[in-house]
């Protein structure tokens, strides 16, 4: 920190260290230094700062140009550091950059701190008037952007309300003739500020001049019937009344005084900048009456009231008759709501309504509340309401009132209403809360950690706080070890405990509201909560919302949505809904007991959903899952289940896991039903890591249930895993563990599976005879249990084996015979292998015409399929065509396999496709050697840059 730097904002922005002014650069590069010293002492991160000098209109080159800017400050700030030493001042951290500054050196924090803690009396003059000579104009004179004029904004509002402060000071003082002049020029300045045209004539009227104290009161009038349709507030009247009457300028006695019931702003609030602006321009536009009925929703602890009383607090000076505040306890354990009985008394009482004075009558007494406030401008924080009901009677006021709702309910009042709904906070934000809190020493010692821990607490504001106040009470945990704690979900909901703060109790407040509720779907609503926590997914669809409550669809979409309005649940895409991990954690513990009929029905569902898909997509293909009893998503062709199981992968794999996991040996049973439901799908997908660690599990729970018959099928899937990630040698010994299981336990198919796998292993590890040997083997098991599809695989491998050994002749009429059985059987499948199979034959026969018309054929079967064998065609159809001269055709075909190499992993066939398409490309070279005199016609292709020819 440099103890002779300081900043100064409060006009031009400009710089002095040691009392010598310093260049602070051009504009966009003193708006910089404005944004961290505003206040200094806390990240401000390359995402705000982007947003502050360009808003949405930030060019590409928006993050390089803020980092020419930080150097160039860095040069001015500390002129006397080395090249490349790091800056002890301006220092990057957490995404962003800090300027370690004391507040004291910064202008603007020096002038806040001194109206804030002015005091009363002549040594609160004389404290306001050194504050206000800090001032050299205009805030950030010169500067542009959202951040500058937001800052201005609040700065300016800070510099009206110290000369309000002192010019009713002095007024008080009995000084009011040096009130005038000032009060006079800010009036003009600012002509619809009732609350300076409300000192003014208090200040006439104190000096004696009656008359102008009442035309001053005329102007005011007319200035703000001309230009926002609107009457003096109760202020303006109070005081002209005082005038025409000839009192004394202090209030008179018994007068019930402006209601100023705001709690006080939260120290060290961050983030919501964007919410902040909106809500702002909401109930403080620059021209109009203010929005009658803002509503800010979210999930329990994501900070609506903190941020509702933010804004308030910012907004208070455009309702001059006062604000009043008031906690409607929609949400607090253990507490019942008010009533909107209740909620008419205090809010009568708030604007001097005496108690007795009060109707009994709910419709009287909200007519009154609307009458009382006809010609005021108020504002009513509404914190924490149960739901539209609650506040309804209290909503229709005059145009010049507005009700600032929270509530973790979602609203739908009609044109009147304007809902923001809170997301958590982002990781920037939540970062700058917890070293608020926490302290920077500590967050910012591990920015890795701080992320992890930011995440755990789902970027909820409340849970945040609470992290930030259990660091504070262990000076001895770094943010590591707390994180730490956090990891074991078990203990996540205990651990975000400290004093009266708690995330369970919060979250258990909207369920016991929902469970208590008068209508049914609150109570099925309560009830779904539950079920969600049983099943541990990325996210539902009402569909298995259905199969978990055993109800209609329908039925589960309304209770999913009413979830959504009550903000336990996040509405996503596609129909599907999500919990927050923390709402999750809590769902969980709400655990029924008959759990496990619940969880089997939704298992079930995505089984016999999955292996129905499988079977539209290949109805050739033997399932290892029979027939799952009960219902299933049924899709209209290919396509679609296709579509769906993609679409429904990480769901699928998630219940798998969890399933597997289960100690109950029925549901993991049904786990290992699921993981085979699934071996097609991921085998065509090329799923090799998630076939692994599902087999694996699946593997363990056979084993421990004696399950030897699916044990080989978990053996063989595993092996089929290893060998899509590169490692067959691995892959070996559970294919022969799964053939001996087989052998011995008399299971053919089983046999006739692992034999298959063990000569496409081979294959693959180019060790042709064992691989022909193991086809041959598995061609006789198939023709023993009358297997079609085992014959089919079984004569392709022997074709192929041939074709590894050098036997083109001998491979073509095992696979001709693979061929026509598949068109026999409308097999497209092992159609497409055989076609392909077929193709490198005919190519080592040198007929690349005969090699051309079957890989063409193989790929539009492929095509259809969206099938990972794709690559290994386009490569042959590129020999094919390029052994023809058919250039054109062979690049595009390199070119698409290289690019599905490398956009879908398919690894196995990098290598080749690249020196595939490295031999077309010589191929072109050497056909017309392409020179500025012969010229060149372009071949262009959708997977590459164009190419001369």
């Amino acid at each position: 920190m440099s103890d002779g730097l300081a900043i100064r904002l409060l006009g031009p922005v400009t710089g002095s260290l040691g009392g010598t002014s310093i260049d602070l650069g051009a504009a966009r590069q003193r708006a910089v230094i404005a944004m961290l010293a505003s206040p200094p002492g806390r990240v401000v991160t390359m995402g705000r700062l982007v947003e502050g000098l360009w808003g949405e209109g930030a060019p590409p080159s928006a993050e390089q140009s803020v980092y020419t800017y930080v150097a160039g400050l860095r040069r001015a700030l500390e002129p006397g550091r080395r090249p490349g030493q790091r800056s002890n001042l301006l220092v990057g951290e957490a995404g962003g950059y800090r300027l370690l500054l004391d507040p004291g050196q910064v202008d603007s924090c020096v002038f806040a701190e001194m109206v804030e803690t002015a005091g009363d009396g002549e040594g609160a003059l004389r404290e306001l008037d050194r504050a206000l000579a800090l001032w050299r104009g205009v805030a950030l004179s010169g500067l542009t952007g959202p951040f500058a004029e937001t800052e201005r904004a609040r700065l300016d509002e800070l510099f009206l309300t110290a000369c309000e402060t002192r010019a009713e000071l002095l007024v008080r003082l009995g000084r009011a003739r040096e009130a005038v002049a000032p009060l006079r020029e800010l009036t003009g300045r600012h002509p619809l500020r009732e609350r300076l045209h409300e000192l003014l004539m208090l200040a006439l009227h104190g000096d004696g001049r009656q008359a102008e104290a009442l035309q001053s009161f005329e102007d005011a009038r007319r200035i703000l019937d001309d230009e926002l349709g609107a009457l003096p507030g109760e202020g303006l009247r109070a005081a002209h009344k005082r005038v025409l009457s000839g009192g004394a300028v202090a209030p008179e006695p018994g007068r019930p005084a402006v209601p100023r019931q705001l709690p006080r702003d939260l120290i060290g609030f961050v983030g919501r900048s964007r919410e902040t602006v909106r809500l702002r321009s909401l109930l403080a536009p620059e021209d109009g009456p203010p929005h009658p009925f803002v509503v800010i929703s979210g999930p329990p602890g994501v900070g609506k009231s903190a941020l509702a009383v933010h804004v308030a607090h910012r907004v208070a000076e455009r309702f001059p008759d006062g604000q009043l505040a008031l906690g409607l306890r929609g949400g607090t354990p253990n507490v019942p709501p008010l009533s909107a009985h209740e909620i008419a008394g205090r809010l009568l009482r708030g604007i001097g309504v005496p108690n007795e004075d009060v109707p009994v009558d709910l419709d009287e007494a909200a007519a009154m509340w609307r009458s009382r406030l006809h010609d005021r401008r108020l504002l009513v924080l509404l914190d924490n309401a149960a739901g539209l009901a609650q506040v309804r009677p209290f909503l229709g006021t005059p145009l010049g009132v507005s009700a600032l709702v929270t509530s973790r309910e979602s609203f739908s009042a009609g044109d009147d209403c304007v809902q923001l709904r809170l997301p958590p906070l982002e990781a920037s934000d939540a970062s700058a809360m917890l070293t608020t809190l926490a302290g920077a020493e500590r967050v910012t010692a591990d920015a890795g950690q701080t992320e992890a821990l930011v995440g755990l607490c789902d970027g909820l504001p409340l849970a945040l706080r609470i992290a930030g106040a259990r660091l504070a009470d262990h000076p001895e945990w770094s943010v590591g070890a707390l994180a730490a704690r956090l990891i074991d979900e078990r203990g996540r909901l205990r651990e975000l405990t400290a004093g009266d703060l708690a995330v369970r109790s919060s979250l258990a407040g909207s369920h016991r509201g929902l469970e208590a509720g008068s209508r049914p779907l609150d109570r099925l609503a309560a009830r779904t909560l539950a079920a969600l926590g049983l099943l541990h997914v990325p996210d539902v669809t009402a569909e298995v919302t259905a199969m978990l409550l055993d109800t209609p669809a329908e039925e589960a979409e309304r209770a999913l949505n009413r979830l959504v309005d009550a903000s336990l649940l996040e509405r996503a895409e596609g129909g599907r809904y999500q919990l927050h991990d923390l709402v999750r954690l809590f769902a969980g513990e709400l655990r029924p007991a008959d759990w496990k009929g619940p969880l089997t029905r939704a298992l079930a569902y995505l089984t016999a959903s999955a292996r129905a898909a499988s079977v539209t997509i290949d109805p050739h293909r033997v399932q290892l899952v029979p027939h799952v009893d009960g219902p299933a998503r049924e899709t209209a062709d290919a396509g679609e289940a296709l579509a769906w199981l993609r679409k429904e992968q990480q769901v699928l794999n998630a219940a798998a896991v969890q399933a597997l996991n289960s100690p109950d040996d029925d549901i993991a049973g049904l786990g290992v039903t699921l993981t085979f439901a699934l071996i097609w799908h991921q085998q065509r997908e090329q799923a090799g890591q998630e076939m692994i660690e599902l087999s694996t599990l699946a593997l363990g729970v056979c084993e421990r249930l004696g399950d030897e018959t699916r044990a080989i099928v978990a053996h063989d899937h595993l092996a089929n895993g290893l060998r899509l990630t590169g490692r067959p040698e691995q892959a070996v010994p559970h294919l022969e563990r799964a053939l001996e299981l087989a052998a011995g336990a008399g299971d053919s198919f089983g046999e006739l599976r692992a034999l298959g796998n063990l000569a496409n292993l081979c294959l693959l590890r180019q060790r042709f005879e064992p691989a022909l040997g193991y086809a041959e083997r598995q061609l006789a098991v198939a023709r023993e249990i009358g297997s079609q599809v085992g014959i089919r695989f079984a004569l392709v491998m022997i074709g192929k084996s041939h074709l590894g050994l050098g036997r083109a002749g001998e491979a073509y009429d095992p696979l001709l015979q693979a061929l026509d059985r598949a068109l026999e059987a409308g097999d497209d499948t092992q159609e497409a292998h055989s076609r392909l199979a077929l193709g490198e034959v005919l190519l080592a026969l040198d007929d690349p015409e005969g090699a051309l018309e079957h890989l063409r054929a193989a790929l539009s079967l492929l095509e259809a399929k969206g099938n990972r064998f794709l690559v290994d065609t386009l490569i042959h159809l590129s020999r094919a065509a390029r052994a023809l001269g058919r250039l054109d055709e062979a690049l595009s075909a390199a070119d698409r396999a290289v690019y599905l190499t490398k956009t879908f992993g398919y690894t196995l066939w990098e290598g080749t496709a690249e020196k595939e398409q490295a031999a077309v490309r010589a191929a072109l070279r050497a056909a017309t050697s392409c020179t500025t005199s012969s010229g060149c016609s372009p071949v262009s292709s959708p997977y590459g840059t164009p190419r001369g020819r």
